[in-house]
């Protein structure tokens, strides 16, 4: 079997490079010890004497997180409560999270996000002060937890206000390399975007979203992070088959980072509301603080923006292709302007080659099979560029429909470099497409595993494959060769290598296995 109870080998390694703790404690109801803290009261690091860190430490005191570059620009929600409700005029809401009961436990680490993104060292996961801040039982003094406000389009139908209904964001932390992070935890508590929601999270989806994040990171794809694992005997009822079931499970948080977390129903919820001037403000901050090629003093800066969203949302879903990977939930309020993947849930990766292939059950309709992603996204990008229209003038938006018309060539094109990287083909040739789609058909007919065809592509020599001499241990590649067209697509794929000018079998073998995930 190439996959372990629905979760892919991939994933599997991924707990090496994750540091275990196993410190127990009790939770610590924090919210009322930080209440002096206000939205606007809050001060920069430079203020609190803080100095830039160059060097890890498990130290807290010489640690620091600020809201301060959020909230001075981005408004915040005028109303204090932590009340579910329509929110209107603000970016984010102010909500601490809600701390568990029971005793919390330390599941997991990712010392790489630790020592490299936050420039802590590992043993911080040992301290009460560590264990407290990913659980949601206390803020760092000086950050001022939020909750962000967003809209979207769910399942093609706009939903109206949905937001963060079980994450705070907790600070904003730039490390000694000038990169700004923001800490978001997952499962903290109840926000006014709960909805109908309990703001809890439970192990069995936190696991695996911390699992993803960091396989997707590994696997070379733009993503969130995941930092830590927690979890609580705290009881959190859910319905996992959505078949009326409702099973007791154990509450989780996952601290994740990434550059930002807002996605295209942040702009979307403004358009919605009207609130067009609150929205120039956030995409001037979006474009500024993460965009730097696009020019702020140029009157096409939106419509720049626009153009860079597009071409990278290709990208990000060609990327997804290369490795099977399935979102499951592909909502305009899960897909980020900064084209990383975010808000892992019923997501996927494909065994046998299928573009039907749905992870999520509620799915019901496959609109967010894998074979059908790339025409999501473009359905996306077209609600971007409806909540971008007010902002634009009537040139403006003739471009910005043409930048749009180009997503599909942008998509196509990246695709298929990376499928030649995966074949080991160099250089292009106008038949390469025909040959990568032979390929996936005959995958599909033969319901041959994706991940492994490709693996042992990459292993197998050519000789082997003149002379249809495939081992036994090339089962994936076995079940391919079941099929009666097999042998015409080998022919048309050695004739193709031979054009690999300066290329050698051994060369090849070595860097398809580089290109291959």
């Amino acid at each position: 079997m190439s996959r372990l109870h629905g979760v892919p080998w991939l994933l599997t390694w991924v707990v090496l490079i994750c540091q275990a703790g196993c410190c127990l404690l009790d939770s610590v109801g924090a919210a009322e010890s930080f209440s002096h803290l206000r939205p606007f009261s809050n001060k920069s690091n430079l203020d609190q004497g803080y100095c830039e860190r160059k060097r890890k430490t498990n130290n807290f005191s010489m640690w620091s997180l600020s809201s301060e570059s959020l909230i001075a620009t981005l408004p915040v929600d005028t109303i204090p409560e932590n009340s579910i409700r329509k929110v209107r005029d603000c970016i984010f809401s102010v909500a601490y999270p809600t701390p568990f009961i029971s005793r919390v436990l330390l599941v997991a680490v990712s010392k790489d996000v630790l020592e490299d993104i936050l420039d802590l060292d590992v043993s911080v996961k040992e301290t009460d002060d560590f264990l407290q801040l990913v659980s949601g039982g206390k803020v760092v003094l000086g950050s001022i937890p939020l909750a962000h406000r967003y809209g979207g389009h769910q399942f093609g139908s706009w939903a109206g206000q949905l937001g963060d209904g079980r994450a705070h964001l907790i600070g904003v932390y730039t490390n000694r390399y000038g990169e700004r992070w923001e800490l978001q935890l997952k499962g903290s508590g109840k926000t006014p975007y709960s909805r109908n929601g309990d703001g809890r999270a439970v192990l069995r989806s936190s696991v695996r979203e911390f699992l993803c994040s960091e396989a997707m990171h590994y696997l070379g794809i733009p993503t969130s992070r995941a930092a830590s694992l927690v979890v609580s005997n705290d009881d959190v009822w859910r319905d996992q088959f959505y078949n009326g079931s409702v099973k007791k499970e154990r509450g989780a948080v996952v601290l994740r980072v990434a550059k930002s977390w807002f996605r295209i129903g942040s702009l979307e919820i403004l358009a919605h509301s009207g609130e067009l001037d609150l929205q120039r403000t956030l995409l001037d901050f979006v474009i500024q603080e993460h965009f730097p090629s696009v020019n702020m003093n140029d009157s096409n800066k939106y419509l720049d923006f626009f153009s860079r969203v597009v071409l990278e949302t290709a990208n990000l879903i060609a990327l997804w292709m290369s490795v099977g990977f399935a979102h499951g939930v592909c909502n305009t309020d899960n897909f980020s302007l900064l084209s990383i993947t975010i808000d892992y849930g019923p997501f996927g990766f494909m065994e046998s080659y299928d573009p039907n292939f749905v992870p999520n059950t509620s799915d019901d309709e496959r609109r967010y099979k894998i074979g059908n992603q790339a025409n999501v996204g473009m359905f996306n990008l077209n609600k971007l560029l409806q909540a971008l229209k007010p902002v634009l003038d009537r040139r403006q938006k003739q471009l910005a429909f043409q930048i749009l018309e180009g997503y599909s060539e942008h998509y196509y094109t990246c695709f298929t470099e990376l499928f030649r990287a995966k074949l080991g083909l160099l250089g292009e040739s106008e038949d390469d497409n025909y040959l990568i789609a032979f390929l996936l058909k005959l995958m599909e007919d033969t319901k041959a595993d994706f991940t492994m065809a490709f693996r042992q592509l990459s292993e197998i020599t050519q000789d082997q494959l003149k002379e249809l001499r495939i081992p036994q241990e090339f089962w994936a590649l076995q079940d391919l060769a079941k099929h009666k067209f097999f042998s015409d697509w080998v022919t048309i794929y050695l004739l193709r290598l031979g054009r690999n000018m300066g290329d050698s079998d051994s060369t090849r073998r070595k860097r398809m296995t580089v290109s291959i995930k």
